[in-house]
């Protein structure tokens, strides 16, 4: 999900001007407010969907239809004439299913997909001036560009690969039957996530509209060691109860923390010229805490649509507690208490990191770091702050990694000494992150410039230094393609 443009003139032409007079009582652009409309009119169509449409009452042709009129309809109502982008895109790329064959569907669906999202991202921005002049509809955009790939890959594992030639993973997901129409418009333009996502995998959506999902998912656990005779039938009442306590808060810390410290105070004449470097650190991390709660409140008002409607159930964990996480895509105390790079990002944005391990790091044959970044820069768009965001990451991230070779295994003598390791790492990732981050919400060139120069650029040139100067250790290779079972039966053979 990329950072919002600015308020927008234009929000006008979205929505229902119903809405208008909420959006100016909360100071809130009402696109903003549309979306929120719309997930919680999706809330209640997915308690509906999963009481009266349930699989056991209702036809699976049934069950795509409803979710498709649904999802159609809560895009038109947030993103008006803009969503003729969104059924273009899945149009042509289904027209790219049905004809390409299947050792080209992913080449042709990655590239007419990205294609497309790229203009519209290019438009948006340089024809329209930053989005000051037109909606934001990128959002349901990336999604739909990520689902597209996703399904083109597995289709194109399951009917133009050799089994052996897979990984475990690919082999679970692949697709060996082409979708029907039906099944293709329901994939993508669901009510559960065609506004914020998050991506999914074609097999498990399958599984749910049908019924599958849950058994599969339970067939996994030996039920008869625990005694019981029968698979039970796990409800996502609590996990959804619980996920919207966390959107509450996010939504009472947007009102409040978010609109007292603005992205823009970063760029007062106070902030650049007269705070001193301490202050405008402490600023700085401030601002970058307040803008959070956006995220939090959109992705985990999602991921309870989605369980609401019975959809996200991803089985048993060691203490034999029901988990409702298949379709997060954070975990928030991982990433406010992390005490590494790796830790935050693995964390932040899960589903779309899923993605891009899975059709671009673990395929391409060579430079899969800087392959993967280029399509994340890409599919974000093409606001310059995105990639100054990137770029000073991996600078980071490299650093970052160097320092912890070199040092950690000095800390791990004694729990007092690991445990000041800890806190000293963890507030050298939260001011990295957000060094690392401004831009990304800032967008332009000149307030990211500003902003660096005030900081004297101070952490690209401790990170450039610690590359340069400090020893690189060597570490055991790491795998990066995933053992396929050919290459299994081949160490056998060995």
């Amino acid at each position: 999900m990329a950072a919002p443009p600015p308020a927008s003139a234009a929000c006008r032409t979205t929505g229902s001007t119903c809405l208008r007079p909420l959006s100016e009582l909360l100071g809130i652009p009402l696109d903003q407010v549309n979306f929120v409309a719309c997930q919680l009119s999706a809330l209640c169509a997915a308690l509906w969907f999963r009481t009266y449409l349930c699989p056991g009452k209702t036809s699976p042709d049934v069950r795509h239809a409803f979710a498709i009129v649904f999802g159609i309809y809560f895009v038109i109502f947030c993103f008006g004439w803009y969503s003729v982008h969104l059924f273009v895109l899945v149009l042509m790329c289904y027209g790219i299913m049905v004809t390409a064959s299947v050792s080209n569907i992913h080449r042709y669906s990655f590239c007419v997909a990205m294609g497309y999202l790229t203009l519209c991202h290019v438009s948006r921005i340089y024809i329209f001036h930053y989005g000051i002049l037109t909606t934001d509809f990128s959002g349901p955009l990336m999604i739909v560009t990520q689902k597209i790939t996703t399904l083109a890959f597995q289709v194109h594992d399951g009917l133009g690969r050799r089994e052996e030639d897979l990984s475990a993973e690919q082999h679970r997901l692949a697709v060996k039957v082409k979708p029907s129409f039906l099944e293709y418009l329901s994939y993508l333009l669901n009510f559960m996530s065609v506004i914020a996502g998050p991506c999914n995998n074609f097999k498990d959506y399958l599984a749910f509209i049908e019924g599958r999902q849950t058994h599969m998912k339970l067939l996994e656990v030996n039920w008869k060691q625990k005694g019981l005779h029968s698979l039970p039938a796990p409800s996502p009442t609590g996990a959804v109860i619980y996920k919207l306590g966390l959107t509450l808060v996010s939504l009472l810390l947007f009102l409040t923390l978010t609109k007292t410290f603005p992205v823009t105070c970063l760029a007062d004449d106070w902030f650049v010229h007269k705070a001193n470097f301490l202050t405008r650190l402490f600023y700085l991390y401030v601002v970058m805490q307040a803008s959070k709660p956006k995220y939090y409140f959109a992705w985990t008002l999602a991921d309870a649509v989605n369980n609401a409607a019975g959809f996200g159930f991803s089985g048993v964990d060691k203490n034999g507690n029901f988990c409702w996480d298949l379709l997060s895509n954070l975990n928030i105390w991982k990433i406010e208490t992390a005490t590494s790079f790796k830790m935050y990002l693995e964390n932040w944005n899960i589903q779309t990191a899923t993605w891009l391990k899975r059709v671009c790091y673990e395929r391409v044959p060579r430079y899969p770091t800087v392959l993967t970044f280029v399509l994340s820069a890409l599919w974000h768009g093409v606001y310059p702050g995105y990639y100054f965001t990137f770029l000073t990451g991996m600078l980071i991230t490299v650093a970052a990694r160097t320092v912890r070779n070199h040092c950690r295994h000095y800390f791990l003598s004694s729990k007092a000494l690991k445990a000041a390791y800890d806190v000293a790492t963890w507030a050298a990732t939260q001011l990295a992150v957000s060094y690392t981050v401004a831009p990304f919400v800032m967008l332009a060139v000149e307030p990211t410039i500003s902003l660096y120069k005030s900081m004297y650029f101070y952490l690209h040139i401790i990170s450039l230094l610690i590359v340069l100067f400090l020893p690189v250790k060597p570490q055991a290779p790491r795998q990066r393609r995933p053992r396929t079972l050919n290459s299994v039966n081949k160490e056998k053979a060995d």
